[in-house]
């Protein structure tokens, strides 16, 4: 019987390889040794085993052949190879939405993805991120704002779980939770801030308070600032001329102007810190010779028509606390 082989080695061997994996393996079972002539059987199991850890993908391909002619055989092997390859096609999904979000920039392909990853596990820290992140990388990227409702809500997911201890086996393509928190911050308050620019207020505000690159780069500020104009002081405008359009000057109408002040004041703190972090980098000026130009005609308006002072407004702000909402 020199052809005959026990399978059981086999199995035992890609049991051991398996705990070097992200792949769970399937427990032993008190089974007894399978001895078998069947030379095919042998074969394709033992390429299983030998491309399980150096090539998975060549290992799946072997277990599916393996199961399509041995599948009702119902003994250790299947059902180990049945959980293997669930496994497999399980990671597989997940590396192609990932794949196809950061790199590939084939978002339809990433979010198409999302229902079934998530079935696979709800918290799937790794696609939530991706996917909460890749609403914001579709418009930039590819101007599709098709993604961003269901990408505002994975980003708020992925920001409670990352807050409450939940943690990636790898932060890239972020640098840290912190830059994870703060990039997903900042995703949400970019999507919301047409739509809901009282909501991407807080959102941006949230990752100026986060200790992250993103806090020392220009965009959260204008942004910020375009959240303020766009939300509060679009609105308390259109009250003030609603209600006091001329109308002589009464308490409720100082009131309600000065409130309207306030709000521009945020809006010239932070164009300020926008163009102080723009500085001299050439990947700013542009912007921030509009911010400049958008700071300057409310400084003056904010001080009888002056802009004395502004430079040095602009030198110190980042010396400052900023103002709240």
């Amino acid at each position: 019987m020199k052809h005959r082989v026990t399978l059981a080695l086999l199995f035992g061997l890609a049991l051991a390889f398996s705990a070097a994996t992200r792949v769970p393996a399937q427990p032993r079972s008190g089974t007894a040794l399978q001895e078998t002539d069947d030379e095919f059987k042998v074969t394709t199991y033992k390429r299983f085993v030998e491309n399980r850890e150096p090539n998975p993908a060549a290992a799946y391909q072997a277990a599916k052949t393996y199961m399509a002619r041995y599948n009702k055989e119902d003994d250790q092997y299947t059902r180990y190879l049945k959980q293997w390859m669930s496994a497999f096609e399980k990671d597989e999904r997940q590396d192609t939405l990932l794949r196809s979000i950061y790199g590939e920039k084939n978002y339809a392909a990433g979010f198409g993805l999302a229902k079934q990853v998530l079935a696979d596990d709800p918290e799937d820290i790794k696609a939530l991120i991706a996917l909460g992140y890749g609403g914001y990388l579709a418009t930039t990227n590819a101007k599709n704002e098709t993604f961003n409702a269901d990408s505002a809500r994975y980003a708020q997911k992925a920001i409670q779980l990352l807050e409450s201890g939940k943690t990636p086996d790898a932060w890239e393509p972020f640098k840290s939770r912190e830059d994870t928190v703060a990039s997903l911050n900042y995703a949400v308050g970019f999507i919301e801030l047409k739509p809901r620019p009282e909501e991407a207020i807080g959102r941006f505000i949230k990752v100026i308070q986060i200790d992250s690159d993103l806090r020392k780069t220009p965009s959260p500020y204008f942004l910020l600032a375009g959240g303020y104009e766009k939300g509060p002081y679009q609105r308390l405008s259109a009250d003030y001329s609603k209600r006091f359009a001329n109308q002589p000057e009464s308490p409720e109408s100082k009131a309600a102007l000065e409130a309207i002040n306030k709000v521009m004041d945020r809006i010239i703190d932070a164009y300020a810190r926008a163009v102080a972090l723009a500085g001299n980098n050439p990947q700013y000026q542009v912007g921030k010779a509009e911010w400049t130009k958008q700071l300057t005609t409310l400084y003056k308006f904010r001080h009888d028509n002056s802009d004395a002072g502004l430079s040095a407004f602009i030198a110190g702000v980042l010396a400052t606390p900023m103002p709240q909402p």
